[in-house]
């Protein structure tokens, strides 16, 4: 018997996208499907036929070989002409958005894709956030921090069944132990979760009476937290297992900490560099010497050469912060501001006066350097 077109059998033209072959097939598949025309062979038969149609169509290097050979490119075991290796329902799922052979998308819903699988009692519990500031100090170098915080956590009672001691398990006699229970609305046929067991497939014969049979109950937990040396406000740490209590025995959460880093008085962070102003007199600039300035890991000395300028920056290796991987830490960056003296005594004032009047200074008040680039604005 003569195979027949491909492209009749869905349809279409022999010019027509993948959008179009996928739209003709799910009109076709949802006409055919057999859970729309049980205990009918013909209508499974054609089924097949445009599942093994729409198989070959959709892939362009078979679509080449069909346009090109016909139905002679599938045979010796190149191709799925006659549909098989393919599973018509996997095909089927895919078109409408399922996960195959998981159930999933508009498949389930329509159809029950799921297979009557129980979605289980036990639900994983929800991962928490504490939000934590620390002081840049503590950023910096390092700490512990014990944290407290309120959250569901298994019933010490039931130990996270949600049953009373003694008591058990029996099955669901709403949806008979499946887990699922359908409903038929014309042809379709809808498939949920059971409201009585909330999927389990069973009820308790005796919810524990401390958490309603839900398995946890609300605690304030304590957690220790060490907060390694180079965290930056937005870092997370992970405290496994320390979120919500799973429901009914389920799997714990975790905890996730954000850490937020409080603005310093002295001490500004950029990158893995601090930065930081420090004032000196104006007769050391001008004389040179040495101070102490402070770091975060103790007092540091500076060595301010004469006739340093105002906005001068000097690094101090190794005195920033550390990096998170590795042992490398970054500079403190220190920039100096010259301070003005704004009182004077008689005495002060005439030796100023005496030095500014050998320098010259009354006659050419501002510095050479700018003096010249604005020669210009001055003629």
């Amino acid at each position: 018997m003569a195979q027949a077109d491909l492209y009749e059998t869905l349809g279409v033209s022999r010019d027509a996208s993948a959008d179009e072959l996928k739209k003709a097939y799910r009109k076709l598949a949802v006409k055919y499907h057999p859970d729309k025309n049980p205990d009918d062979k013909v209508a499974e038969a054609k089924f097949k036929e445009i599942s093994s149609a729409y198989d070959n169509l959709k892939d362009p290097d078979k679509r080449a070989a069909y346009d090109r050979y016909g139905h002679a490119a599938f045979q010796g075991g190149m191709g799925g002409g006659g549909g098989g290796g393919h599973d018509p329902f996997d095909m089927f799922r895919e078109a409408f958005g399922g996960r195959g052979g998981g159930g999933g998308g508009i498949f389930d819903e329509f159809f029950g894709g799921g297979g009557g699988q129980s979605t289980g009692g036990a639900a994983h519990g929800s991962d928490l956030r504490y939000d934590l500031e620390i002081s840049l100090e503590e950023a910096v170098k390092g700490c512990e921090k014990e944290i407290r915080y309120r959250r569901p956590a298994e019933c010490k009672k039931c130990h996270g069944e949600g049953a009373e001691p003694g008591s058990k398990k029996v099955t669901c006699p709403t949806c008979g132990g499946t887990g699922q229970v359908s409903s038929n609305r014309g042809f379709i046929s809808f498939r949920q979760v059971c409201p009585n067991c909330q999927g389990s497939g069973q009820i308790i014969e005796k919810p524990c009476k401390d958490c309603n049979g839900e398995g946890r109950e609300m605690e304030t937990s304590t957690v220790k937290v060490r907060i390694p040396g180079g965290v930056a406000t937005g870092s997370k740490l992970r405290s496994a297992g320390k979120g919500e209590a799973g429901q009914m025995g389920g799997q714990a959460g975790d905890l996730y900490i954000i850490i937020h880093v409080k603005e310093h008085e002295l001490f500004e962070r950029h990158d893995h560099d601090l930065f930081c102003e420090v004032p000196i007199k104006f007769t050391l600039a001008a004389l040179g010497g040495a101070i102490n300035v402070p770091t975060l890991f103790g007092k540091g000395s500076l060595k301010i050469p004469a006739g340093t300028q105002t906005g001068t920056t000097f690094r101090l290796r190794g005195q920033g912060v550390p990096h998170l991987r590795g042992n490398r830490k970054g500079d403190l960056l220190i920039r100096v501001q010259i301070e003005v003296p704004s009182k004077l005594s008689s005495e002060q004032k005439k030796k100023l006066e005496d030095y500014a009047e050998s320098c010259g200074d009354p006659a050419n008040p501002m510095g050479e350097s700018f003096v010249e680039k604005a020669k210009k604005f001055f003629r």
